[in-house]
């Protein structure tokens, strides 16, 4: 979807529309050089994304009040808009993998669109696609641990290496592998969503562990990567995480 812009419609053909599609802009000139490299390079790429992505063209010679508007100091100048406001730009002519990259930024890819969709027949795609999606692989460990196929599920986790949910996984299934110490109270808690009781009763089995107390340490850290570094309940954990430990 390529076309024209003016003053007098760049309000409705861009903004407003970028609250529905994200309208990329290319402000050019008939004499610029770089202007003519980029343009073809832009509307093919534009083109190839079919409608998830709009290119609007501002002639800075006969729309002035649009230039001064955005400070435009030189051109071309390609400006982002996605909901009302530029969220991405650069100046001056770019590569075509440069374009891509640009355009990849705004437009979500099909892996992307597959890994949010979440199911497990996606999530296979996703990673038939990209192999070393991370947030492919440990959701799809997860559904696969949930239903017992841990052989499965641990070979999935260990593709992920330094992803702390992975890592997480990959720690709980070699725990239950061993039976000892007892952790079931705790991993129950985990699945029901009560990350508290399964953090308490973690941190607390942590000083008689013995040799299990990394593979413990691994499931805490994963359950406080999901919480988020400033979780009250993380900060909290965290500090009796290292009493624990230390």
């Amino acid at each position: 979807m390529v076309f024209d812009v003016t003053e007098n419609d760049f309000q409705r053909e861009v903004v407003e529309r970028s609250h529905e599609i994200p309208v990329v802009v290319d402000f050019w000139a008939e004499w610029c050089g770089p202007c003519r490299q980029l343009g073809p390079v832009l509307e093919r790429a534009v083109n190839a994304r079919e409608g998830k992505v709009a290119l609007a063209k501002v002639d800075t010679d006969a729309n002035p009040g649009i230039s001064q508007a955005f400070q435009i100091q030189g051109i071309p100048a390609v400006k982002a808009f996605q909901d009302g406001q530029v969220v991405s730009e650069f100046v001056g002519a770019q590569p075509p993998a440069a374009v891509e990259r640009f355009l990849d930024g705004l437009v979500p890819s099909e892996v992307d669109g597959l890994v949010a969709a979440g199911d497990e027949a996606s999530l296979r795609r996703a990673l038939e696609l990209d192999p070393n999606r991370a947030d492919a692989l440990v959701p799809l460990a997860r559904i696969l641990h949930g239903r017992g196929e841990s052989e499965a599920a641990l070979e999935l986790a260990r593709r992920a290496p330094g992803n702390f949910g992975a890592e997480g996984l990959a720690a709980r299934i070699e725990l239950e592998r061993a039976g000892e110490p007892d952790l079931a109270d705790a991993f129950a808690a985990a699945d029901a969503g009560d990350v508290a009781r399964a953090l308490d009763l973690l941190i607390a089995a942590l000083p008689s562990a013995d040799g299990a107390r990394d593979e413990i340490r691994r499931v805490v850290v994963a359950l406080l990567d999901e919480l988020g570094v400033e979780h009250e309940l993380a900060r909290d954990a965290r500090r009796r995480l290292a009493a624990a430990l230390y």
